[in-house]
């Protein structure tokens, strides 16, 4: 209170006043991006691009410009608001005396900052160069999206953080856009990878679970409303049929807009092979807008895959679940989680369905080899199986089960002709009049394929049809290619 009431009397801004909530960000309005705004003086033009630095905070809440004047001479601009979240890199800016670029634009008596870029002094001192701008736009782009989520495009590319030194500085940063068991666990770390006289291998694992860790964009485990009809336009465009299963899909986007949070259970996907599963799954994943990571549960016969070993071994690494938070850069993920009913694999060291328990209950994940546990509100679990039956009662109880039943041949026939025979066409760069597939020759398929589950065949077929008829093309000189049914089946068996 005696500090605020000091910076009044010295004419100086209180940093309370200054530091708030900025509106969301909003790419088509120039003010949405604004995270700063400085005061202008009357009579004072500013350029769209100023250069110069932070004040050190405890001195005053300014930029310090380079105004073209001699001998460098530089002017001071007050800062009258700044975005709350971007408290701490200011005055790591300021503090460590680094030279920046801002871009903005004056209105009136305020100069409103939209960028901030890292520049090479003009004289001696700063602490970034051009060089390590990157390192300056990765926490820029951190601060930004720490609360309010941006659009999938407006999220620059991961930036791994592999040198001590970066680390350090991202967590004076933005350490406020971890969650407070992570800021404390990436602390402990920070010192341990620092020890010179430690043990060189303590180092090297806490220095890799830091990069992993702070790679993560921890996002609020809060969803906006999802559109229902674009939802099922997503379905619709992915998949033919299983008005059940699309209807149930639908179901759960409409509860999550109801709550704003993910469901308790997760989804399980059983039916034969080849009817979509895993097509089901990325197709909500893209309805809800988080990235997928894939577990294919039949190659896990040790539950150490999934949980890490710990770092008293040499050669200890993490586990496939924390390398799937740390791949996607997210902490709100949909995990495809392939083949469940073989998960119950037990064996000397335990068995991998326990690991997945902690993981299902969304009560947070501890990885062996991180010793930290990881926030999971944000991850939407979605299984496939072909046999539920084989998947034990506790794993089962974790998941809302929907069963796929397989295609009729009269779906199998329009599966066929309007999705597989079009995606394989286009996925090769041909023209649909390029090769041509009568009905009879539909149908001669169809029945090839009858006691075959499922729609896979059938795009192998298409995908056999079409290269045969690019080959004939670019041999004979030919500008289409048509297969009968006599033609297609001899193609098919060879």
């Amino acid at each position: 209170m005696r500090e605020a009431e000091d910076r009044r009397e010295e004419g100086k801004p209180d940093p309370d006043s200054v530091y708030r909530i900025f509106p969301a960000q909003n790419k088509t309005d120039l003010k949405h991006q604004v995270f700063l705004i400085l005061k202008v003086p009357e009579g004072v033009d500013i350029p769209h691009h100023i250069s110069g630095g932070f004040m050190n905070p405890e001195r005053a809440l300014a930029f310090e410009y380079y105004d073209g004047g001699p001998k460098f001479h530089m002017s001071r601009l007050q800062m009258t608001g700044a975005d709350i979240r971007f408290r701490k890199m200011f005055s790591w800016l300021g503090l460590h005396h680094i030279s920046v670029r801002l871009s903005g634009a004056q209105d009136g008596s305020s100069f409103y900052v939209y960028r901030v870029k890292a520049v090479d002094p003009p004289k001696d001192g700063g602490g970034l160069t051009t060089t390590e701008d990157n390192f300056l736009q990765y926490m820029v782009e951190r601060l930004r999206t720490s609360i309010i989520q941006a659009a999938e495009e407006e999220v620059s590319d991961q930036m791994a953080m592999n040198d001590l030194p970066d680390i350090v500085n991202f967590m004076d940063c933005c350490a406020d856009t971890l969650p407070a068991n992570i800021r404390q666990w990436a602390r402990k770390n920070i010192v341990i990878a620092g020890q010179e006289s430690g043990n060189p291998d303590e180092r090297r694992h806490a220095k890799r679970a830091l990069s992993m860790m702070l790679n993560i964009r921890w996002k609020s485990s809060y969803f906006d409303p999802i559109d229902p009809v674009e939802a099922r336009r997503i379905l619709d465009e992915e998949l033919y049929g299983l008005e059940k299963v699309k209807q149930r899909v639908i179901e759960t986007i409409i509860q999550i807009n109801r709550t704003h949070t993910l469901p308790s259970y997760g989804l399980l996907l059983a039916g034969p092979a080849g009817t979509g599963k895993s097509q089901i799954a990325y197709a909500v994943a893209r309805i809800l807008k988080i990235p997928s990571a894939v577990f294919d549960m039949s190659t896990v016969r040790d539950p150490e895959a999934l949980t890490g070993t710990s770092r008293i071994y040499t050669n200890a690494r993490p586990g496939r679940i924390m390398e799937a938070f740390s791949a996607t850069g997210s902490s709100n993920i949909v995990f495809v989680i392939n083949e469940l009913d073989k998960a119950d694999s037990e064996n000397q060291n335990g068995n991998p369905a326990d690991t997945l328990l902690t993981l299902l209950d969304n009560l947070g994940f501890t990885d062996n080899y991180m010793e930290c546990q990881i926030p999971t509100g944000g991850v939407y679990p979605i299984a496939t199986a072909n046999d539920k039956n084989r998947i034990s009662e506790p794993l089962i109880s974790r998941f809302a089960v929907i069963d796929i039943p397989d295609y009729t041949s009269d779906e199998k026939k329009i599966i066929f002709r309007d999705y597989s025979m079009p995606k394989v066409l286009r996925r090769m760069g041909m023209k649909k009049e390029e090769c041509r597939v009568t009905q009879e020759a539909v149908d001669a398929i169809i029945n090839l394929y009858k006691d075959r589950p499922g729609c896979r065949d059938l795009e192998q077929a298409a995908e056999h049809l079409a290269g045969n008829a690019l080959y004939e093309i670019e041999t004979q000189k030919v500008s289409e290619v048509e297969f009968d049914a006599k033609k297609a089946v001899r193609l098919l068996r060879g």
